[in-house]
């Protein structure tokens, strides 16, 4: 279960982060980096990822302890898997893991990475909500990119049927010799 420190490493980056922006940011502040482009904003999340509000707090609370949980399961299930798409889900796992921290500390989670040019601006995330996108892009990659073993093409394959007895005298008539 290696692929375990690819989530503790998302969520020490996430949690790293957040730390630094609370004690270092005003809410709401926004200092830019490049240019309008990319930006530090602090703001307070109550809903999930990129700001998407369907129900109330504690509702997110429960969903992320659930998918946590799910996810650590599936990842002990796949543990002989591919290495590619563990690590996604190991991904998946640490977002998943830095927002649930937020959302026990400070029932909101915090927010700061903000992309846009002007008033065009792509919703507030953090590493959590990176992390959670990035696994599913790439398990999204996998699942409609990448051929299962059973799926590969076979045809080239020439079929010989059990049913066929051997004999000596299919082998002289099959045989170059």
């Amino acid at each position: 279960m290696r692929v375990l420190f690819a989530t503790l490493l998302v969520i020490i980056l996430d949690q790293a982060t957040k730390f630094a922006i609370k004690a270092n940011f005003v809410l709401y502040e926004s200092i830019k980096i490049t240019g309008d482009f990319f930006r530090f904003t602090y703001i307070e999340n109550p809903g999930m990822a990129f700001g998407i509000q369907i129900a109330g707090p504690w509702f997110f609370t429960l969903f992320s302890t659930v998918a946590s949980i799910a996810i650590l399961v599936i990842l002990y299930r796949m543990r002989h898997e591919r290495l590619l798409s563990r690590l996604a889900l190991a991904f998946v796992l640490g977002g998943a893991i830095g927002n649930l921290i937020d959302r026990f500390a400070y029932g909101r989670v915090v927010d700061f990475l903000d992309f846009g040019f002007g008033t065009t601006r792509f919703p507030v995330f953090n590493i959590a909500d990176a992390g959670v996108s990035i696994g599913m892009v790439v398990l999204i990659f996998l699942v409609l990119f990448e051929k299962d073993e059973s799926q590969k093409d076979n045809s080239h394959i020439l079929y010989r049927s059990n049913d066929q007895q051997e004999s000596e005298e299919r082998d002289i008539w099959q045989s170059d010799n």
